[in-house]
């Protein structure tokens, strides 16, 4: 990884449809995108760590904090577009999505996802995690199968694959949406056309898989809360703090 450049890239969408302005809420006396912004400097692996923003107000919260901004269109349909966005402006090899509503996130799960690309057929990598038995059946928490190689057959927001024989399988694993693309690979992604497979499940990447882009997966080191309600921000800052505590 020493001769690629990465860069990490945190897209901060201000209107939410389910938590308002979440990205800036805040957790343990910092607003929530700091706290991801953070996790991603102290690991080390990618320079420069930018906010992709089309709000004024996100701007200058992350101004306040030295937290650098690279300002997008509001005409950006998804994450991935912000990131393709910021990689029109910055030189890299690699550019890690890393979702602004994951403020649990430590520095150690990017390691893990940018060693896939000591590998010359890695394109596009992400994160999994083993599915907690209570989400096993959420559909909010979404489902990988891999092969051995770790390349990824499918994601789902059913429970897959299916125990058809009813014999107790608990192996089912939980997709975080990390991604890291090489920039070719985010390029194309970006102009390939929603997926009908993709508008059926509302997973943004089967598009990939439906145009023969292999989706490699790494073991993260543990779970995240993704904020999507008031409750997972309670959860959240009580992880956080209980980490101030621990110094």
């Amino acid at each position: 990884m020493s001769t690629l450049r990465v860069a990490g890239v945190i897209p901060a969408r201000l209107h939410s449809t389910r938590l308002a302005q979440k990205v800036l809420r805040t957790l343990a006396g910092r607003p929530m995108v700091e706290w991801v912004w953070r996790a991603a400097v102290e690991s080390g692996q990618m320079d420069p760590v930018v906010v992709a923003t089309d709000a004024d107000e996100v701007a200058k919260v992350c101004g306040e904090r030295g937290i650098p901004v690279v300002m997008t269109s509001a005409e950006c349909a998804s994450g991935s577009d912000r990131v393709r966005a910021v990689a029109r402006q910055i030189e890299a090899d690699i550019y890690v999505n890393i979702q602004g509503d994951e403020p649990t996130l430590t520095p150690d799960f990017f390691p893990p996802l940018l060693a896939l690309f000591e590998r010359a057929e890695v394109e596009v990598a992400t994160l999994a995690v083993r599915c907690p038995s209570h989400e096993i059946a959420n559909p909010n928490a979404v489902k990988v199968v891999t092969a051995q190689d770790g390349r990824a057959l499918y994601f789902s927001r059913a429970a897959i694959p299916f125990d058809r024989d009813g014999q107790g399988f608990a192996g089912y694993r939980k997709h975080l949406g990390i991604y890291a693309y090489r920039k070719s690979a985010l390029e194309r992604f970006a102009s390939l056309t929603p997926s009908w497979i993709e508008q059926v499940e509302r997973l943004e990447q089967l598009r990939l898989l439906d145009n023969g882009i292999d989706i490699y997966v790494a073991a993260a080191p543990r779970d995240t809360i993704g904020v999507d309600t008031e409750e997972d921000l309670v959860r959240a800052e009580a992880i956080l703090k209980e980490r101030i505590g621990r110094g």
